[in-house]
């Protein structure tokens, strides 16, 4: 059985959809997602390129503005619960590290 499209996510698209919490375009995402993450991630432009244009299929962004060649997008509320989830999801990870190596104990 296939895997549903977006069931999770991956480092990449859960830092694209965070940084369009507030609307940006895809240079400013660019350079936004190593910002946000001490360079521990970044995201290639062909690949952010065809995230946008996958999250946007699904309704998870929108496209809110064009100037020639520069588009800028926002998240939908329907991609605010899905990078809800995922914050979730991440969380239960979390915790399940922590009860199975105990609270004391740090990485």
């Amino acid at each position: 059985m296939p895997r549903e499209k977006f069931s999770t996510l991956t480092e990449q698209m859960f830092y694209v959809l965070l940084c369009l919490r507030e609307e940006r375009c895809g240079m400013d995402i660019l350079d936004q997602v190593p910002a946000m993450t001490g360079g521990r991630v970044s995201v290639g432009s062909g690949t952010l390129y065809n995230l946008l244009e996958q999250f946007r299929e699904e309704g998870m962004i929108r496209e809110t503005r064009t100037e020639g060649r520069r588009r800028s997008y926002l998240l939908t509320e329907s991609g605010r619960r899905r990078l809800a989830q995922e914050y979730q999801r991440i969380e239960a990870q979390a915790e399940d590290y922590r009860r199975a190596f105990g609270e004391e104990d740090e990485p």
